[in-house]
């Protein structure tokens, strides 16, 4: 077990940060291609077709987070082959996955229009879109494993250059099948199809060593059944409590409806600075997951306790900075988000929030990685639903009372309350790792 140090854990949370950046540049220039069209259907195709495939990718997200701490967890024991297992396991449920995605996607998107119908001319291009990437989904929940996979082994650099591929890849064909090559919306369906396939090979290639001499034995413990109780178990908590977690942010957006446009265009708004916070903060909890898992795996109490306690200085030390800059700049932010001088008004009177949002949810999102590196997730269920149902009461209690400010205080409760319940049972990580 490579000593845990400060330095160690920044070279795993550095590149993550940096690959954050680039995700929402992939949305805006995908938007801003089609928007040189200046076809509203085209526009409104594109976005309503992204939307469906993201909540359908979304629900395999555990894929990455389960396969992170497996991963973790084998090559802190020094365990070759189960690591190469873990990986080709995850692919596999991958690659069966989007083929099952493929094979049903003529309901799948039926539904989707029934749940969001749109006009005939929008809905013709969103199902050009959707028919076309579609192709693409055993690659991309497939990378879920693969970027699983390297985060808990801390090749976040791999993970960068993969990110770095995807989206500039993806950028430049947009640019060249759009506005060269007149394709429209197609053009920005084949040029994410390409970048996806092509991701996957190039995740492939930097997991290359899962494919020399260990792969022999790890192909002979694919059906392990207590390596498949483990993975199904960890992938079954994660993905419960991503819905729980999804679940509370969805109700907070229909709560906020309520209060009239003016107001939930606001809170839209400020919901742009916790998902800044969460692109910030996410290298320090996966730098948990790694660090952690591989801690455990080598049945090591003292480092399973430092890169605990380390990322979660280094977490604390960048909220603070993030609550700083949204102190001093975040009405420079909300003019930059709207026009519209009510909304600016608004927001910048629940600013407040959002300034302390950071120093109240960043340890529980550092015991996320924390819990999923020690693949203790049923105990990461358990504190999501005591955390969720908290968070309801509050909802009854603060709403009424202080009308949206109730509604943002409610959300700052059910972090805090996340926070304590993972505390509470924290004693049970040092436990996992022999103390």
């Amino acid at each position: 077990m490579t000593e845990v140090t400060h330095g160690r854990m920044l070279r795993i949370a550095a590149p993550i940060v940096l690959s954050n950046v680039t995700v929402p540049l992939l949305g805006a220039v995908d938007t801003a291609v089609i928007g040189q069209l200046g076809d509203p259907a085209s526009l409104g195709a594109v976005g309503i077709g992204a939307v469906i495939l993201a909540t359908l990718y979304w629900a395999f997200g555990f894929l990455r987070m389960s396969t992170s701490g497996l991963a973790a967890q084998a090559h802190g024991a020094g365990d070759g082959a189960e690591r190469t297992a873990v990986l080709v396991r995850a692919v596999l449920v991958g690659v069966v996955a989007g083929l099952a995605l493929v094979l049903a996607q003529g309901v799948l998107f039926g539904a989707a229009f029934w749940v969001a119908p749109a006009s005939p001319q929008v809905e013709g291009l969103a199902r050009d879109y959707l028919q076309i990437r579609i192709w693409g989904a055993p690659a991309t929940i497939a990378l879920y494993a693969l970027t699983g996979w390297l985060v808990g082994l801390g090749r976040t650099r791999g993970v960068l250059v993969l990110q770095l591929w995807q989206n500039g890849l993806n950028i430049a064909l947009d640019l060249w099948f759009v506005l060269e090559l007149g394709w429209g919306v197609p053009g920005v369906a084949f040029a994410t199809l390409i970048a996806e396939w092509t991701g996957l090979g190039l995740a492939l290639w930097l997991a290359r060593d899962a494919l020399g001499a260990t792969l022999r034995p790890a192909l002979a413990r694919l059906g392990d059944r207590v390596a498949l109780q483990l993975m199904f178990s960890a992938s079954r908590d994660i993905m419960a409590r991503t819905i729980l977690l999804q679940l509370s942010f969805t109700s907070f957006v229909f709560l906020g409806a309520r209060f009239g446009d003016v107001t939930l265009a606001a809170n839209q708004v400020l919901m742009q600075f916790l998902e800044i916070t969460a692109y910030a903060l996410d290298g320090f909890a996966f730098a948990a997951e790694a660090l952690v898992g591989q801690a455990i795996g080598a049945r090591s109490v003292s480092q399973t306790r430092a890169a605990g306690r380390i990322c979660m200085q280094w977490g604390f030390g960048g909220a603070a900075v993030l609550a700083l800059v949204f102190a001093v700049t975040g009405p420079g932010i909300i003019d930059l988000m709207t026009t519209s001088g009510e909304v600016r008004e608004v927001a910048r009177s629940y600013l407040p929030w959002l300034v302390v949002a950071p120093l109240i949810g960043v340890a529980a999102w550092i015991y996320d990685g924390i819990y999923i590196g020690a693949l203790l997730t049923g105990d990461m269920l358990r504190a999501m639903l005591l955390s969720v149902a908290v968070y309801a009461v509050a909802l009854a209690l603060l709403v009424p009372l202080g009308g949206n400010h109730g509604l943002w205080a409610a959300l700052m409760v059910l972090n805090a309350v996340r926070t304590v319940t993972l505390w509470r049972t924290y004693p049970r990580i040092l436990a996992r790792a022999g103390g």
